[in-house]
């Protein structure tokens, strides 16, 4: 740099410098708006008017996949249809139902969203599925249903290549005021790890049809922002702005052929066909803007490329829900309080870490990526596990960086009783409800619970690597929570993810002291207990289900 030059940062010192800026602590919280008009919440649906609707079916009743058979290859696939189509969208960027309690009325989806804020908006690109037209269609979960956004020409030269073969895809995409309009600068992070659970629904949904979910690699922000149509200014003019994230390639058989998960599937060029609609307007009167969010989404902007690190073995899973697998979908719920006299059975427990280890199978069979998020846990109400912290160290690569990272008075035990292919390590043994709700933002859910944990992520030399890891790192942590959130459905609990914690406290308490590790999303789960004065309605009424198909 010559004398005189302004110093610029790279964009991943910008991503560092965006989540050191917005981190929770002890004297103060991360800048937000002073004050919440509910009146002037956000429209939580984005329309686009003037273009054709497509309603959807719902699943048929009589689904039969079992929640293990989504863990096991070589269930029958489906028949990809416009039926098939809408049960994958139900089971996974779908409502779940609604609630009522005095003179209000929210919905719940299948996908958990901080505050039920919802900022992820789903696209589809569809070619040679019976019952839809070729082309990219916008997803309106209030109605199950598609708006057509662009029409591709069938004489197009790409799609007569492809003509022998059908293709789904999946693109995600995020509106970060809606976050950003109740958490402020911290909203970026919560939009991340809402795609992550939306990767999660999708993966799981896919899993009940019998199909694979992959993420496209190789395709770009910018790439992927015209290809889904968010880059048409004519057409958003003043209305909230959409940030590309990801496409998914989804194929109807179970054992998925990575070779085919590149760009090159796609049968058409970015912008090509004809567009229809305009996005409806979301928060007419924002009474707050924060630049730093467009920030560090600029900084952190790029494509799925190969991690570099193999994934470890471990067996195949044997002890699985036999639960109708769209019943626990559509049960999901977050919990509100938790019954502190209850103990969860350590089975349950021990299962529910294992299904956290990256298998060659749902859903961590929907990216290439290396696992770099390792749960430490603050156990209290477990059978036969004596209260304390523990850790659970999901790559062998990792646990001696863990060990040097962390406080050096741990005692890293191995935990006798669980399975022995499980890297669970018992770090302390200590009454640690406290300290759990403390870290919570003093939630009592955080203590109430049978255990609670803290995702801390492999960070500064991935994201100094590639700083679109930053948004990816962050997609592992909420689909880490998505599996819990599944898992504790399946077994009769509950989970909730909590976005409010104070980053440096959980690390001082760890002896984290670097950026090696930091952690990016908190979770806990027990025995729930429900408020009998809300009311739970179906949520879709007069909606027509899907006809049966022959497999």
């Amino acid at each position: 740099m010559t004398h005189g030059e302004a110093w610029a940062p790279d964009a991943s010192e910008i991503a560092f410098a965006y989540h050191e800026r917005i981190k929770h602590r002890l004297e103060r919280y991360s800048a937000g708006p002073e004050t919440l008009d509910w009146d002037m919440q956000p429209n939580p649906i984005r329309e686009f008017k003037g273009c054709r609707r497509i309603a959807l079916p719902l699943a048929p009743p009589s689904l039969a996949a079992r929640f293990s058979h989504i863990y096991a290859a070589g269930m029958a696939p489906a028949a990809l249809s416009i039926n098939s189509v809408g049960t994958l969208m139900q089971l996974s960027l779908g409502l779940s139902a609604w609630k009522e309690y005095g003179p209000d009325r929210w919905a719940l989806r299948c996908n958990p969203s901080s505050g039920n804020l919802h900022p992820t908006e789903a696209y589809l690109l569809s070619y040679q599925v019976p019952g839809l037209d070729n082309g990219l269609y916008h997803y309106v979960c209030r109605d199950h249903s598609l708006e057509m956004r662009c029409m591709w020409d069938d004489k197009h030269d790409a799609l007569r290549e492809n003509a022998s073969q059908s293709l789904l895809f999946v693109g995600l995409a995020s509106i970060h005021w809606r976050e950003a309009w109740k958490y402020g600068k911290r909203a970026f992070r919560y939009c991340q790890l809402d795609i992550g659970h939306a990767i999660g629904a999708l993966r799981y949904a896919a899993g009940v049809l019998g199909w694979s979910a992959k993420a496209v690699e190789g395709i770009g922000s910018e790439e992927l922002e015209a290809l889904l149509g968010l880059d048409r200014t004519d057409d958003s003019r003043s209305v909230e702005t959409e940030e590309p994230y990801l496409l998914i390639a989804i194929r109807p058989r179970p054992l998925y052929d990575a070779a085919n998960a590149t760009g090159g599937m796609i049968p058409i060029k970015p912008g090509e066909g004809t567009w229809h609609g305009r996005p409806n307007r979301l928060g007419p009167h924002p009474m707050y803007r924060w630049p730093v969010i467009d920030q560090v989404a600029t900084a952190t902007r790029g494509a799925p490329a190969k991690d570099g690190r193999p994934c470890p073995s471990y067996p195949a899973l044997t002890q699985t829900s036999d639960a109708s697998a769209s019943h626990v979908i559509l049960k999901r719920r977050s919990a509100q309080r938790f019954d502190r006299n209850f103990t969860m059975d350590s089975s349950i427990f021990f299962h529910m870490l294992d299904c956290l280890l990256a298998r060659p199978a749902a859903p961590w069979d929907v990216w290439g990526y290396s696992p770099r998020i390792h749960p430490v846990f603050f156990v209290y109400r477990v059978v036969s596990l004596s209260p304390g912290v523990y850790a659970l160290s999901r790559h062998p690569d990792a646990e001696l960086a863990l060990r040097d990272s962390l406080s050096q008075d741990f005692i890293w035990q191995k935990v006798e009783s669980a399975p022995a292919h499980l890297p669970l390590f018992k770090l302390l043994s200590a009454d640690c409800r406290s300290a759990a709700g403390t870290v919570s933002c003093h939630q009592a859910i955080a203590r109430d619970s049978c255990f609670a944990l803290g995702m801390l992520a492999e960070f500064d030399a991935v994201v100094r690597l590639d700083p679109w890891r930053y948004r990816q790192l962050h997609w592992e942590a909420g689909l880490v929570g998505h599996v819990l959130y599944l898992e504790a459905e399946a077994a009769g609990l509950r989970g909730i993810g909590i976005g409010c914690f104070f980053d440096d406290v959980f690390h001082e308490l760890l002896g984290v002291t670097d950026r090696r590790f930091q952690s990016l999303y908190h979770f806990t789960a027990g025995f729930p207990l429900t408020d009998e004065r809300i009311t739970t309605l179906p949520p879709y009424l007069g909606c027509q289900t899907a006809i049966e198909e022959p497999v």
